[in-house]
């Protein structure tokens, strides 16, 4: 039999709007499990941006240049193309809160070995810390997502991802905030240990809560293909290949990810063309901040005006690209940090509608044997394509082009995935209507 942990069981609900805020109590309050893995990814996530503006301050400290925060952020996002195919596989076979619980004590100890890097001599220490520090979160991730469903019913899906877009925000509203005051006050090497205190926190609550784990029997012959894995990534990949619904969905935030480089023009603004407080941090905490206030809003206020069914999702994501191309020629162009702060908060209304829309359709759509694989080969293909924009960002900086200019160009490049979604949404809802 396969051995199985309780279920906490939760009170049916017919409906549950995901644009009416009474929605969420009513699923704290009848899920309390989900509250639990809920405040666990909240901790966590705050102390994520602390560890982001510590880094971005180190690193003008030591280089001052652009080209360093590309590097930190291309190996932040490595790790996660290379490991996510592992990293699916060992998500739909293991047990996903062991993945997730050891995940949180390992990066309690890459957190702190931050604090050794004393002079520019120690500069490489940034990233291979960072490769490290992303590899372990490459497990964590895919496995996190994949047990939402295991935790919720699906009634409460919408309202689950939509939280989990809005705290993912507002932690980033409140952590790059909070990080770049106490950067500013106090130091990087104290935000590094408070991050390091939010992982153990996070892992302590992760402990607490009852995560369904069915293992699977295998049959049939076993060998090295079993052994490794590699009948499970093959599975995954035919799965994928026979659903194209399925796959375009996946390519959604790839899609994003062509603009990627805008998280290193957010760095480079804040720290140095509207530079804020004597030991920096206060610019881009500001700037990231806002990022978080706009993407908290986006998902909920989108539900709200555009309606949560299927096919209102499909439309509501191709006009979250547009949306981003606009704001972010705005930012390209602003005299002030504070116009740069509200375009920053407009674009990413829509950068949070299509993650966060994207995500739940596919959580509907997806098997749960194969949820891990597909949220890991998601997020492989995101960080690629990540890494390469931030690459070219980087190097078109070190080359001196002007931050504007490029940041235009990036706010141009939304145009190509929000008018292929478009066209695909369009024919893909008309398809359905003459059925």
């Amino acid at each position: 039999m396969p051995a199985m942990e309780p279920h906490t069981p939760t009170v049916t609900r017919t409906h549950l709007p995901a644009g009416e805020w009474r929605s969420y109590v009513i699923l704290f309050t009848g899920n309390r499990n989900y509250l639990r893995f809920w405040l666990a990814g909240v901790i966590s996530q705050l102390g994520n941006w602390f560890n982001y503006i510590a880094v971005f301050v180190l690193l003008n400290e030591l280089a001052g240049s652009g080209v360093a925060v590309s590097w930190f952020l291309i190996a932040k996002f490595i790790p996660t193309a290379i490991l996510a195919p592992a990293a699916g596989v060992i998500a739909d076979r293991f047990s996903r809160k062991r993945i997730m619980i050891t995940c949180d004590v390992g990066r309690i100890f890459v957190v702190l070995a931050f604090l050794l890097i004393r002079d520019s001599s120690l500069i490489w220490l940034v990233f291979v810390l960072a490769l490290i520090q992303e590899a372990m979160w490459s497990f964590y991730d895919p496995a996190r997502r994949a047990s939402v469903p295991n935790i919720c019913r699906s009634e409460e899906l919408h309202l689950a991802n939509a939280l989990s877009g809005a705290t993912w925000s507002i932690m980033l509203a409140v952590g790059a905030a909070l990080g770049g005051l106490v950067t500013a006050a106090w130091g990087w090497q104290t935000a590094i240990v408070l991050d390091a205190l939010t992982f153990a926190l996070s892992a302590l609550l992760l402990n607490t809560v009852i995560l369904p784990h069915t293992s699977r029997k295998r049959e049939g012959k076993t060998g090295w293909r079993e052994y490794t894995g590699l009948n499970d990534l093959v599975a995954g990949f035919s799965y994928l290949a026979g659903r194209r619904h399925v796959a375009a969905l996946l390519l959604v935030k790839s899609g994003w990810a062509l603009s990627g480089g805008i998280m290193v023009m957010l760095a480079i603004f804040g720290e140095q063309v509207f530079q804020v407080g004597n030991q920096g941090g206060g610019g881009s905490g500001i700037l990231y901040s806002m990022r978080g206030v706009g993407a908290a809003i986006g998902p909920i206020l989108a539900w709200r005006l555009l309606g949560e069914r299927d096919h209102q999702m499909y439309r509501s994501i191709g006009l979250a690209f547009f949306l981003a191309c606009a704001c972010y020629l705005g930012f390209s162009q602003s005299p002030t940090l504070a116009w740069a702060a509200l375009f920053v908060m407009l674009g990413h209304l829509g950068g949070s509608v299509q993650w966060v829309f994207s995500t739940t359709l596919l959580q509907k759509k997806v098997e749960d044997q194969f949820r891990g694989r597909i949220f890991a080969a998601e997020m492989a293909l995101l960080t690629l394509i990540l890494s390469l924009s931030t690459y070219f960002t980087g190097a078109a900086l070190d080359r001196g082009a002007d931050p504007r200019s490029v940041t235009a160009v990036l706010a141009l490049l939304f145009l190509l995935p929000g008018t292929l979604w478009t066209i695909y949404a369009k024919l893909r809802l008309g398809a359905r209507e003459t059925r």
